[in-house]
């Protein structure tokens, strides 16, 4: 079978599915697993992603104005060379990855054409469907129904042993830093199965815009910061657009060392079967007198007060 993944998270569901080895093509962030950047790239974005977050943001807004037809190009040419039996992509955020929309349209003309799959995770049990959907789409079920279950397992086991933790701290996910944005859709479900308690955002819904005031004034126990598309040395250069925030130093997570900054792009943002190490992360940074995963100093770190 010929596959093309056009999101990183769709690489990884195919990948865990053991069928890595059948995708030709991918889209332009598809970085893991490895060898997988070797393959055609048949995406690219309108925008330059190397600013600052505001800078970014600004361009994003741009780029989602009425008369922009996306924030995202296909290689359609490249894609037709490529002859793909199944193509994934998803239906969960226009900001994020090529939409479904944007590749029905690509592909309208096509007699014949390939298998659509699109990923539509906006909470946990969404991503255990769009394991399954992949899996029923490469006549891999089997494997799908067990990457799933070990999954969803194991996170479980972490939430058992999480429960039995001396205190359940609140949590504020920072998901992009200026503007401010808290981490949604799945990030609540992953804050409280690693025992804590999710703030600002709500499971199962999109990343809500937040102001500095109601982070302020929520004072969580904990904050951890893993901005969407950033790995950890890209947000520790960021940090200044938070530090810099009046009263920072003020916040409780803050004084107490319970700040935190973490690969976003890797691990937080991307619904697949990463986000199992996402909640490893979270409970080892939260509780760390009861885990240790070895992801200190590797996929987050913690901030101390300047």
């Amino acid at each position: 079978m010929r596959i093309v993944t056009l999101l990183p998270s769709a690489t990884e569901i195919v990948a865990v599915l053991g069928a890595a080895d059948e995708i030709v093509g991918r889209s332009h962030e598809c970085d893991y697993p490895d060898g997988i950047a070797a393959l055609p790239a048949l995406t690219a974005a309108r925008i330059d992603s190397t600013g600052t977050s505001a800078q970014i943001h600004a361009e994003m807004e741009s780029a989602a104005a009425p008369d922009v037809s996306s924030i995202y190009t296909v290689d359609e040419a490249r894609l037709r060379a490529l002859a793909p039996d199944v193509i994934v992509t998803q239906a969960q955020c226009e900001v994020c990855a090529v939409s479904e929309d944007d590749l029905r349209a690509v592909l309208a003309d096509w007699q014949g054409g390939p298998r659509l799959v699109s990923l539509r995770a906006e909470n946990l049990a969404g991503v255990y469907d769009d394991i399954i959907a992949v899996g029923a789409a490469l006549g891999r079920k089997e494997a799908a129904q067990e990457a799933a279950a070990e999954m969803r397992d194991h996170v479980l086991r972490i939430a058992l042993k999480a429960s039995d933790a001396i205190w359940k701290p609140t949590v504020a996910v920072v998901e992009w830093m200026e503007p401010l944005m808290a981490g949604g859709n799945w990030m609540p479900e992953l804050v409280e199965l690693a025992g804590g308690e999710n703030i600002l955002s709500e499971a199962g819904r999109h990343s809500p815009w937040i102001t500095w005031e109601a982070l302020r004034d929520a004072d969580p126990d904990a904050i951890i910061c893993a901005p969407c598309g950033f790995d950890l040395a890209r947000t520790r250069a960021e940090l200044p657009a938070l530090t810099a925030l009046p009263d920072w130093n003020d916040l409780r997570a803050v004084r107490e060392g319970r700040f935190a900054i973490a690969d976003g792009n890797a691990y937080f943002n991307r619904p697949g079967p990463r986000l199992a190490d996402t909640v490893e992360i979270l409970a080892e940074f939260l509780h760390p007198e009861v885990f240790d995963f070895g992801h200190m100093d590797r996929t987050f770190e913690r901030v101390l007060p300047a």
